[in-house]
């Protein structure tokens, strides 16, 4: 990967060949080899699948950052929205733009779709994604999440 001078960020729709490194981006930046997840998912957000979408960010060629959407409408009484699954970025790219710029693809693809809202789901101790998702203009949105535990 080059690791130089800031070049110019090309966002495009994701192809096969850029699974591979997806899938590095996503264990460097989580810590968590999820290779069957990945493969699975992009097999079910490919190109041809109308209100879903994966983007990456590449510099010099390389891709150095990924999001991934798709719009779901009706659950939980909720309109159709775009909901992000996934956004990441190498930590040696980071504060340069790249965050937003695939955000931005997402929120254009979303309204390319008819919807108007976007949303996304995070670990409150997340504070690095909390901080980037405000910084983008989200906010606590009108439904809450409730969990338990049911494994024993």
């Amino acid at each position: 990967m080059h690791t130089g001078a800031s070049r110019a960020v090309e966002i495009h729709r994701a192809r096969k060949a850029d699974l591979p490194t997806i899938i590095a981006v996503d264990e460097r930046v989580t810590r968590l080899p999820k290779t069957d997840y990945w493969r699975d998912l992009f097999d079910r957000f490919s190109e041809r699948e109308q209100g879903r979408a994966i983007f990456v960010a590449e510099i010099d060629g390389n891709v150095v950052g990924f999001a991934i959407g798709e719009v779901r409408a009706w659950e939980f009484g909720s309109p159709p929205c775009g909901w992000i699954f996934a956004l990441g970025v190498e930590p040696e790219f980071r504060e340069r733009g790249i965050g937003s710029l695939l955000f931005d693809a997402l929120t254009s693809f979303f309204r390319s779709c008819g919807v108007g809202t976007v949303r996304t789901m995070l670990r409150r101790e997340d504070h690095l994604i909390m901080s980037f998702f405000r910084s983008q203009g989200l906010m606590a949105g009108p439904f809450i999440e409730l969990e338990k535990d049911i494994s024993e």
